[in-house]
């Protein structure tokens, strides 16, 4: 069992697999400082000096001045703002994958057009010697070829 599960953790297969995850979870780490630390912040001062992360809506009838004192009471909250900034999280993500990915079949269907040479020999149909296409008779065995 211990060797059975040694192949199948060391196939390339599985190790090319984990360190996606890794870069994967490294990248969703960078789109997410780059959309609430860099996108965000204009994109709220834009729409009137909003800052998406503290848009909330209060389901309890109580009033509280900030989204941090409504949770620190324990009030049952929808937090809008934290789920655009969600979106605009997967939007990137999902977006920057799909370039990879047409990338990627960008260059595979370049190796795979280019073409193969044309053959420049051939098989004797008598004496089954390599002879050069365009010959109209074998060198080996002067029969015509047609």
């Amino acid at each position: 069992m211990i060797e059975e599960f040694k192949k199948f953790a060391l196939k390339g297969n599985v190790v090319d697999m984990a360190v996606g995850i890794i870069i994967g979870a490294a990248f969703g780490k960078i789109v997410s400082s780059l959309v609430g630390d860099v996108l965000m912040p204009p994109i709220g001062m834009l729409v009137g000096n909003v800052d998406f992360s503290q848009l909330y809506v209060n389901l309890s009838s109580t009033t509280y001045e900030s989204l941090a004192k409504a949770q620190e009471a324990g009030a049952p909250v929808i937090k809008y703002g934290a789920f655009i900034n969600t979106l605009l999280d997967f939007v990137i993500v999902a977006f920057a994958i799909f370039m990879a990915i047409k990338a990627l079949n960008t260059l595979r269907k370049k190796e795979k057009a280019a073409p193969a040479a044309a053959p420049s020999i051939r098989k004797c149909t008598e004496c089954l010697s390599e002879i050069p296409i365009a010959a109209r008779r074998c060198a080996h065995c002067a029969s015509p070829q047609s």
